[in-house]
Order: C-alpha cells, then sequence, then structure tokens
C-alpha cells in the first residue's frame, strides 16, 4: 500500500512538473524567453472567434517557425479595438505570465505586422495595469518586429472605404481589398482592429517614446500577385509600406529604411525616411521578401543587412556580411557597384537567419 502511494505520489509530481515545465520550457532566444504577439486575421472580421478560437488561430498564425521557439503567445481578436476589447482580451494572459516569473529576468517579444500596434499600446500601459493588480510588471528586453504595421496601413483605409461603398469606379481597390481578405468586405458591420490600422488613427495610439529597442525586419517583396501594390506608397510587402515597417516617424513614400542603401543592399542613395520613432532601429531588409514570408518559410531573398553589431542585454545583434562589387567587363572607368549583404541568407528564412544570429 505504501509502495503504491509513494509511486502515485511521484506520478504526480512528474505531471505537476510537465506543467510548470512544457516542452518549450528550453525555447526562447539567447537565454530569454520568447513572447509572441500575432497580427491581423481576416477570417477573424466575418465571425468573432471565442477563446478557444482565438488560441487555435493564435497556434496557426506562427506555426512556420516561431510557435517551436516560443514560451508563450499572446492571443487578440481581429474583430475587436485595441484600447478596449483587445487590452480586455490580452489582461488575463499578462496576469498570468506575471504570475508565472516567465519574464522576471527579461523576455522577448516577437510580433508580425499589426502585432506591432497592439504590442506598442500594450508595453506603453502594462506596468500600469499590473502594478495596480498588486502584480509584478512583465520585463522587455528587445521587441523584434517584422513587417510591423504600427505606422498604419493603407489597405486599411481603402478597406473600410469599400466596406462602405460598392460603386463600380472603386472596382480597382475592390480586387486588391479582396486579393488582402479573402473575401468580399463590402456591408461588413465588423470592421474591428481595421479602424484602429489605418494611418491616422495608428500612428496617435501610444505615442510615447519607448526605452524597450524595437528591432525592424523589413520586406520588400511581392504577395497576391501585386494587387495591392498600387495603393500602397513607396515599397512595401504587398500589405505593409516602409513609412511603416522601418519605423518612420512620419508618414511617406519611401524605398528603403535608410538613405545610403536599397533594400537589396546596393550602396547608393535612396529615398528614405529622415528620422524614425525613438529606439526604432531597422536590422535586416529582404528586397523580395514578403509579408507572409517575414515569419514564414519563404527562402531564396539575399538579405540586406541596416544597423548591426549591438548588443541589448545578452542580445547581441550580430550579422556576418560581405560584399560584392558588380562592373560590367567593357566598363573599365567604372569602380562599379558595391553591394553588401549576408551571406548564406538566401538559404533559410529571414525568420531563420534572425533567429540563428540572434540565438548564438
Amino acid at each position: 500500500m505504501m509502495q503504491t502511494k509513494v509511486f502515485f505520489a511521484l506520478g504526480t509530481l512528474f505531471v505537476l512538473a510537465l506543467f510548470v515545465y512544457p516542452s518549450n520550457a528550453r525555447a526562447g532566444i539567447a537565454g530569454y524567453p520568447v513572447v509572441l504577439v500575432n497580427g491581423f486575421q481576416p477570417s477573424q472580421l466575418t465571425q468573432c472567434p471565442d477563446t478557444a478560437q482565438q488560441r487555435n488561430d493564435g497556434y496557426a498564425y506562427w506555426s512556420a517557425f516561431w510557435d517551436q521557439h516560443a514560451n508563450a503567445r499572446l492571443d487578440w481578436s481581429s474583430c475587436s479595438r485595441v484600447e478596449t476589447g483587445i487590452a480586455q482580451e490580452l489582461w488575463p494572459q499578462l496576469r498570468n505570465i506575471s504570475v508565472s516569473g516567465l519574464c522576471q529576468n527579461g523576455c522577448v517579444f516577437v510580433t508580425h505586422s499589426t502585432g506591432d500596434l497592439v504590442t506598442r499600446y500594450l508595453l506603453a500601459n502594462q506596468a500600469h495595469w499590473l502594478t495596480v493588480a498588486g502584480l509584478q510588471p512583465i520585463k522587455v528586453i528587445a521587441v523584434l518586429d517584422f513587417g510591423g504595421a504600427g505606422g498604419g496601413d493603407s489597405l486599411a483605409s481603402l478597406a473600410i472605404q469599400v466596406a462602405n461603398n460598392n460603386a463600380w469606379y472603386l472596382d480597382p481597390i475592390k480586387a486588391a481589398i479582396k486579393a488582402w481578405l479573402g473575401y468580399d468586405i463590402y456591408g461588413s458591420r465588423h470592421l474591428g482592429v481595421l479602424n484602429d490600422l489605418t494611418p491616422g488613427m495608428a500612428r496617435s495610439i501610444a505615442t510615447v517614446p519607448s526605452m524597450i529597442p524595437h528591432l525592424r525586419f523589413v520586406g520588400g517583396g511581392y504577395e497576391y500577385l501585386g494587387v495591392t501594390k498600387p495603393f500602397l506608397p513607396g515599397r512595401d510587402d504587398s500589405v505593409v509600406a516602409l513609412q511603416s515597417s522601418c519605423g518612420a516617424a512620419q508618414f511617406g513614400s519611401y524605398d528603403s529604411c535608410v538613405s545610403w542603401e536599397t533594400m537589396g543592399g546596393k550602396q547608393t542613395g535612396t529615398s528614405a525616411p529622415s528620422a524614425l520613432w525613438y529606439n526604432y532601429y531597422p536590422v535586416l531588409m529582404g528586397d523580395d521578401t514578403n509579408h507572409s514570408g517575414l515569419i514564414g518559410k519563404q527562402t531564396g531573398v539575399r538579405l540586406a543587412p541596416v544597423d548591426n553589431r549591438f548588443v541589448i542585454g545578452q542580445l547581441g545583434v550580430d550579422f556576418s556580411t560581405a560584399s560584392r562589387v558588380d562592373k560590367p567587363w567593357w566598363a573599365f572607368w567604372s569602380s562599379g557597384t558595391t553591394y553588401v549583404y549576408v551571406p548564406g541568407s538566401e538559404s533559410r528564412s529571414m525568420s531563420q537567419t534572425v533567429y540563428n544570429t540572434l540565438n548564438h
């Protein structure tokens, strides 16, 4: 009987250990646990998900790469507004992270698309929310923003326009929005976070400078057969333009995150933001990386480094770099054109390249 009790007790402890130390307990980056914050999910506008569906959608959103390297997710619904419904959805999840002590020594947040805007609002308020509740605020070392839409998205403005106007002269816009969302939005009453994603609104949410560094990873590739590109200013990843993904302080039409280098790594002058938001650092640009490819499995893109070789806590941003000079054989008078790139990056996805480097 005693032996049975001992085995039962050991079994109970084992189950508790599995609960306290889940299979991804060793996941993370450079020793810091990773917390994921998803982006806009169009299907959630057609039917607002319950908590269980939000969890399922959150897992599916990150399943291509990041979920296996994460310790927690903050799931939110696209049919809600940032400062009301989304904040309420995130509160119990934040409370659980605080109580668990997961980020006691610091966490790294990884966001995609509208997750950038949601996280900016969240980090501007979480210390107050948790302190009032008698809990420890979450310590965040850095935020990795892939295709960040915190500066707003012109497609959101157009989606709202065609949701309320079915005029024939808007057919090109309607086709682009349908390609992006996957359905015809005309007549939809649930526009949720699209209202916050318009550039004017997005740039008015949580604008106080943050002490938390935001590392930006930017694409310029084609998706949806390119039908969305004519409606976005400057270069874009088919969903988010550089005015947002680079972290530009002002809305504008830009061809690169920096004025001395193109998205393909060519060392030459180009149009770029004159200023970025405080503590925002464009780190990598992928000339042909599209919006979903930033966190997905897209390969074949030679990435161009921008801000590089600096340290945040134990997080070392140190991408290997190489350069090549292209010069036509007949142009003997020319010094050629120099390109700077991350060697070997074309054989990996952008997320894989980022993870391998930051987790060394």
